[in-house]
């Protein structure tokens, strides 16, 4: 298991640095990120620009969700880990592989429950 937390904090520091180039920490909702534009000069720029501008910030909004989401579920196998349930199955309270630890070390399902 030392392995796979390992992992998982590795995994952390990671998406944040990740999160931390697409967004910004929610200073009003704890643990909550939210996607940053780009720096744009919008007083200056021309309508391409700002178009431009528009289309990356929704880029970076939709990898935001994605990195913050698999944040959440890093953190949760992290609480998992300290709360003495780490490497259950969710659905039915069985060991979940080694193997399935070890490429998802956030997995919360068996093999047998992973796409339920």
């Amino acid at each position: 298991m030392e392995n796979h937390k390992q992992a998982l904090i590795e995994e952390k520091k990671h998406l944040e640095g990740e999160l931390s180039s697409v967004g910004r920490r929610n200073p009003e909702v704890p643990g909550d990120w939210e996607a940053t534009p780009a720096p744009i000069d919008i007083m200056m720029a021309d309508p391409n620009e700002v178009a431009g501008g528009v289309e990356e910030f929704e880029g970076r909004a939709a990898v935001e969700v994605e990195l913050e989401n698999r944040l959440l579920e890093v953190t949760d196998a992290l609480a998992r880990i300290e709360a003495g349930t780490y490497g259950m199955c969710s659905v039915c309270g069985n060991p979940i592989e080694d193997d399935r630890l070890g490429a998802n070390p956030a997995a919360i399902t068996c093999k047998a429950h992973m796409n339920g």
